[in-house]
């Protein structure tokens, strides 16, 4: 069992709201979630702003302000990015882009400075326990693609999980699951230092990266370390991770292991795209996907 009950929503607001910064990046989300939604749904009618802004109730100078300020693009520029023909963009030369790993310590107007990250992987024996014997402290924060839901061990990052203000506990029971013998601490204070981590990237270091703790199957391991190659700005697909890892017949059973990943975005699933650059299969949504793909963009432009 854990030693987690969910508690009433109030201290939830208080430990999401925990500066203005990150309550306005939480604000923002919430409306650019509808209108990537509805841009999503529209795109190939080109929709106006006016018509965007129409579908979300705001002005379309509010949303043309709204998008600048949570991805530095245009609503019509962030229409462009969720395309077919930018995921085709992204997709090119992905298989070559995993027969080598990527070296985090190049930098330049030309590689994105990525997360940084360095991972370790628990043992297949401490992953069949449950958890069991470990403890998982997690903390609820406004980040720029809703409540983040961010897991800590003393070894570092051990789960990211993301969701829509309210829907907070049902993410944490899902991580949960994972784990379902851990002993959860709540500790908002404690995961606040890796949560601007992960989202300002202002601190993205190659000399004080960010420690993750992969904790799964073998192949999900696997699996995982082959995301951890795939540079923002870049995707790939199911059967180039497959042929990465010399299982090329496994493209379903990797698809399976990229929708188990526990730590969204820093090992990004979300780069991973279907034949031809269709934007399928997120555990945390599409929608959110598609904004994550459009904010990476937005990124490598401003650093090019």
């Amino acid at each position: 069992m854990t030693m987690f009950e969910p508690t009433s929503a109030t201290p939830l607001r208080s430990q999401i709201a925990e500066s203005a910064a990150g309550r306005d990046a939480l604000r923002d989300y919430e409306i650019v979630h509808r209108a990537i939604a509805f841009i999503s749904e529209h795109w190939r009618g080109q929709p106006t702003i006016e018509e965007m802004a129409e579908a979300v109730s705001v002005t379309p100078g509010e949303l043309h302000h709204l998008f600048r300020r949570w991805a530095g693009l245009s609503p019509k520029a962030f229409m462009q990015a969720v395309t077919l023909d930018n995921a085709k963009r992204l997709l090119r030369g992905s298989a070559s882009l995993l027969d080598v790993a990527y070296d985090s310590g190049l930098s330049g107007p030309s590689r994105l400075h990525d997360l940084f990250v360095t991972h370790e992987a628990m043992s297949p024996g401490e992953w069949k326990k449950g958890g069991a014997g470990l403890t998982l402290r997690y903390g609820f924060h406004p980040s720029p693609f809703g409540v983040a839901v961010v897991i800590v061990t003393e070894r570092g990052l051990a789960g990211l999980a993301f969701a829509d203000t309210g829907g907070e506990i049902e993410a944490l029971r899902d991580m949960q699951t994972r784990w379902p013998l851990a002993t959860y601490v709540e500790d908002s204070a404690g995961t606040a230092t890796v949560t601007r981590r992960i989202f300002d990237s202002t601190q993205w270091r190659s000399e004080h990266p960010l420690r993750v703790v992969l904790i799964g199957t073998d192949f999900e391991i696997r699996v995982w370390e082959t995301l951890l190659k795939i540079p923002m700005g870049k995707a790939t697909t199911y059967s180039d991770v497959a042929l990465t890892i010399n299982a090329p017949k496994a493209s379903r059973a990797v698809g399976g292991a990229v929708g188990r990943n526990p730590i969204s975005f820093v090992v990004p699933c979300h780069r991973v795209l279907g034949k031809g650059g269709a934007i399928t299969g997120y555990h945390w949504g599409l929608t959110r996907k598609r904004a994550m793909l459009g904010w990476e963009t937005a990124q490598t432009e401003t650093m090019e």
